[in-house]
């Protein structure tokens, strides 16, 4: 008999268990309370603009790499146009120096020593180490909790070659680099070569990574942005026989007895209309708060689980202002997180006093803006419990969030 799967949410993990499951012989349906696929992989249409809220570049977007048949089988990447860019991201100083990081390390390495000759052997300890990168095996062929002893044998093997750059740079951060430059512009700008905020504890592994990709043109930009790379993932899930039912929010996910005495089991949903639909088999790809403690009622909890909600830090939460200008900008060199650039004045933003502003320019994205304009978005870190207290009065959250706005377009 041909079993049944239920899975909560829409977004890309939702819509990926759904094209695997239908791959693999079940029958699925997944049930998504807002009225598109994507989740948080999203982009919102405003006045003729498309504000997109998500991607900057898909690791595994070109042949080759061990990501890329994944999302040949999700229908990502057939017919889609990714584009590579030349540079990384732009740091300004005040004196007009620029840090260009760019893609090609080879070039980057050359940049950086002609702004810094003093800071040879520290760049060139960088740059090595984004090289070390670029074969670094990334193993997808099976969830880890799937792995046989022979599986776990195999893989030690293959990182043996890459323990040495783990044991020198695991624990690094981008502010321990930082100091090490004798040049007092690079080090003021490499804290920024990731385009963050706040990056003083920013892992410089991700950094040495993302560049490896970006050399090797596999972490390209997919053109149309984040909600079309989500509905082709819902085209490619249609296609294969699924369902998708919009607006309909799971309240409670339905547990029973498991017959055999093995403890309770998962067997349904119950909707926000008091609806219920069952299945062998419930994924819920919301997130892990909502499912464990408001859909299971918290009655699933172990120690463990609560530690990851009341000890794990929280990601700093964004301000985010997306702006539609009248304008081509094609005299600025695209770049994949945008340009960061010292204020003559410092502003005040979600109660934080900021003297940088980072600026992302969509010019390389024609289908974000109508003809001649473009899309523009600005981002800043923030702190959440100042947002928490400030939403219990709408009308001053609204007008925090307007004056934001005033600010970055001033």
């Amino acid at each position: 008999m041909e079993k049944s799967i239920i899975i909560i949410g829409a977004g890309i993990a939702g819509l990926s268990a759904g094209c695997y499951g239908q791959m693999n012989g079940y029958r699925t349906q997944i049930f998504e309370m807002h009225t598109t696929p994507g989740g948080v992989c999203t982009t919102w249409k405003r006045k003729g603009y498309k504000i997109d809220g998500c991607i900057h570049w898909l690791t595994g977007s070109s042949p080759g790499n061990s990501f890329y048949p994944l999302w040949e089988e999700l229908g990502v990447v057939q017919g889609r146009t990714m584009i590579d860019h030349k540079e990384y991201a732009r740091i300004e100083g005040r004196d007009g120096q620029v840090l260009i990081v760019y893609s090609d390390i080879n070039r980057l390495e050359q940049h950086m020593k002609e702004l810094a000759p003093e800071d040879k052997d520290v760049i060139e300890e960088f740059t090595q180490a984004i090289r070390d990168c670029i074969h670094f095996p990334m193993p997808v062929e099976k969830a880890p909790e799937l792995y046989s002893p022979m599986d776990g044998l195999k893989i030690m093997f293959k990182m043996r070659p890459y323990l040495k750059l783990w044991r020198k740079w695991g624990k690094t951060t981008i502010q321990d680099v930082a100091p090490r430059f004798k040049n007092p512009f690079l080090r003021q700008a490499f804290p920024f070569i990731f385009n963050l905020q706040n990056p003083p504890d920013f892992p410089i592994m991700g950094v040495l990574m993302t560049l490896a990709w970006m050399d090797q043109q596999t972490a390209g930009y997919p053109v149309g942005g984040s909600l079309e790379l989500a509905r082709a993932i819902e085209h490619r899930y249609l296609a294969l026989g699924g369902e998708i039912h919009y607006k309909s929010r799971v309240v409670k996910i339905l547990v029973e007895a498991d017959p055999s005495g093995r403890g309770d089991r998962a067997v349904g949903v119950r909707l926000a209309d008091g609806s219920e639909h069952r299945g062998d088999i419930v994924i819920s790809a919301a997130d892990g708060r909502t499912t464990i403690f408001d859909m299971l009622d918290g009655k699933y909890v172990n120690g463990k689980i609560q530690g990851y909600y009341d000890k794990l830090p929280l990601y700093s939460p964004l301000v985010y202002i997306g702006l539609g200008i009248a304008r081509s900008f094609e005299e600025v060199p695209p770049t994949v997180t945008g340009i960061d650039y010292p204020l003559d004045e410092p502003i005040t933003i979600g109660g934080q006093e900021r003297k940088r502003l980072s600026v992302q320019i969509y010019n390389f994205d024609p289908s974000l803006a109508p003809a001649g304009k473009t899309f523009v978005r600005v981002m800043f870190a923030s702190d959440y419990e100042y947002w928490k207290k400030l939403a219990q009065d709408p009308e001053r959250y609204k007008a925090e969030k307007e004056q934001i706005a005033d600010q970055v377009v001033a």
